[in-house]
């Protein structure tokens, strides 16, 4: 059964940092690319970013680039995600989700980590 459960969500103010994680199981993890996705109260789902099987390749919007980095540890499942810089809107639901592949989505999702930019 596959799962995906993300924590490390909290309150902090403007400019701060914080790190989320995501832990994998039920799957190979290192056989999958594996995203963050976000969603800000009432607004729709926003992707953040991804990462390839290795961990080698990264790719964000420009809303995030140079100030969010996503990394992963195959070792142990785990997917993170590192964020500076933070603004207010960057406080959302922050998700992990599995790659489907070939462009075609994704297929699995954790239940979302509340990040909250706020002074």
């Amino acid at each position: 059964q596959v799962r995906l459960v993300e924590s490390g969500g909290n309150l902090v103010q403007p400019a701060g940092s914080l790190r989320i994680s995501c832990a994998a199981s039920g799957f190979t993890f290192s056989s999958y690319y594996i995203n963050w996705v976000r969603q800000a109260p009432g607004k729709g789902l926003e992707w953040v970013s991804s990462i390839d099987r290795g961990g080698g390749s990264t790719y964000y919007p420009d809303s995030v680039k140079g100030r969010f980095t996503i990394s992963r540890d195959n070792a142990k499942n785990t997917l993170y995600l590192q964020m500076n810089s933070l603004k207010p809107e960057d406080t959302a639901l922050y998700y992990c989700a599995r790659d489907r592949g070939f462009g075609d989505g994704m297929d699995y999702w954790g239940k979302g980590t509340l990040v909250t930019v706020s002074s």
